[in-house]
């Protein structure tokens, strides 16, 4: 499955949105800026997407949430280790209360992974980070030893979806 991004005005990316309702799009917004998701078999109808190729896809994408996005750049060298990583300890997360959908997204564009969990709202994903689960899984993303696989540091955006 491929995945793609693309950022602008919530109000033009609505209307992307609701231009293709057969599509699975999914805008989200926070402070800053508004984020489009776009996950199809095919090709995607942005201009200039950020493009990813699905490597675990567990849960339903819905009009509605809370998402995180970790933003993980990881060198060449490192991405079969973080593979590797991710895939076996990303899947835990499906057990955590509030939990509604994770996609990892691997980059064909750059090299930044994109580590995406949607939760019922911000205090679920609050309670999940004071869980055992999120210190095994944010190992994953540069907070351990292993930054040789990283090329610089991750960082995290927050969105809520919302049609409003």
């Amino acid at each position: 499955m491929n995945a793609y991004m693309t950022a602008g005005t919530f109000d033009f990316l609505k209307k992307i949105e609701a231009k293709y309702p057969n599509d699975l799009m999914v805008t989200m917004i926070n402070e800053n800026n508004a984020l489009l998701f776009h996950e199809t078999a095919g090709e995607t109808v942005f201009n200039e997407p950020r493009k990813f190729e699905e490597l675990l896809s567990i849960g339903e994408m819905k009009k509605e949430g809370f998402v995180v996005l970790n933003n993980v750049p990881v060198t060449d060298e490192g991405k079969a280790v973080f593979e590797h990583q991710v895939k076996n300890q990303i899947i835990t997360v499906k057990s955590q209360q509030g939990f509604l959908a994770v996609r990892v997204l691997r980059p064909l564009t750059s090299s930044q992974y994109v580590i995406m969990t949607v939760w019922k709202d911000e205090a679920s994903y609050q309670a999940w980070q004071s869980s055992q689960t999120f210190f095994d899984v944010s190992k994953l993303t540069g907070m351990d030893s292993q930054a040789k696989i990283f090329s610089s540091a991750p960082y995290v955006s927050k969105y809520m979806i919302t049609d409003k």
